[in-house]
């Protein structure tokens, strides 16, 4: 954890937030929070999910990593094993979970992801909906292959892969979606790029589009980015859990931010 991030985690702690949703007058917010985000019901994916990060974690296959944007880590090593590389840099289980139910109560169907690394945060989204569209982007040709041998473990052929660039394979997953459900925003963390990636994005929203980003208080960049994202007009509602920031467009809601313990 850097120094940024340690500050920021340790003020999240400490100050006042809607433990459990309390002091949320909004019914929307109030029921995400207080059940949603507090539902102990596992489901079955779950499972498979897991069990194929444990088996992950246990190889011992070195890969080339190529970084086309600036990832979690700030100084990643030119090869790594993709124990490391799932151990480092794969969503945690509970935020995973968070991905997979939130997706269940939007009925997401039409999913873009940025960032696939080794396809785990990609399994929570997209195994909801198997009758849905998931696109996700990847830049590094060796992560997109461990990726694909993910999806493939988990039979989920609906979900693609496009490998390359964001800038060049963003327009093009966007036109194929047509519209988003939901949006989970990673493997760029560099300020313009979050910002630009986002402003790409709004004109294929819906009144019931969530947008997640990953990492908003990893560096100085991020969490400027994450500020001016939630100050745009289009945005109603947003959230802090501190790892993950989520941001809903919903017309019929008023102008609210939240900072949630979870």
């Amino acid at each position: 954890m850097n120094w940024f991030l340690a500050k920021r985690t340790i003020q999240y702690y400490t100050r006042p937030n809607h433990w459990k949703g309390f002091g949320i007058q909004s019914p929307f917010i109030f029921d995400l929070v207080g059940n949603l985000m507090r539902e102990k019901h596992a489901y079955y994916d779950f499972q498979r999910i897991e069990a194929w990060r444990k088996a992950l974690l246990r190889s011992r296959q070195v890969i080339e990593l190529t970084d086309m944007g600036a990832g979690s880590v700030k100084t990643p090593a030119r090869k790594r094993k993709i124990a490391h590389l799932v151990q480092s840099g794969a969503l945690p289980q509970k935020y995973g979970q968070l991905l997979y139910r939130l997706a269940t109560r939007f009925k997401a169907k039409n999913i873009l992801e940025l960032g696939t690394s080794t396809g785990i945060s990609t399994l929570y989204l997209a195994l909801p909906h198997k009758k849905g569209t998931t696109i996700t982007l990847e830049g590094c040709p060796e992560s997109a292959k461990v990726a694909r041998a993910t999806f493939d473990q988990l039979n989920a052929g609906h979900i693609t892969l496009l490998n390359g660039s964001f800038q060049e394979l963003l327009p093009k997953a966007l036109e194929r979606l047509s519209s988003v459900d939901l949006v989970y925003f990673d493997g760029d963390h560099r300020e313009e790029s979050t910002l630009a990636y986002f402003q790409q994005c709004l004109p294929y929203i819906h009144n019931e589009t969530l947008f997640v980003f990953d990492d908003i208080h990893w560096s100085p960049g991020m969490e400027r980015a994450w500020n001016t994202i939630i100050q745009h007009p289009q945005v109603t509602v947003s959230l802090d859990l501190l790892r993950l920031g989520l941001v809903f467009f919903r017309k019929e809601s008023k102008k609210e931010h939240f900072v949630i313990k979870y």
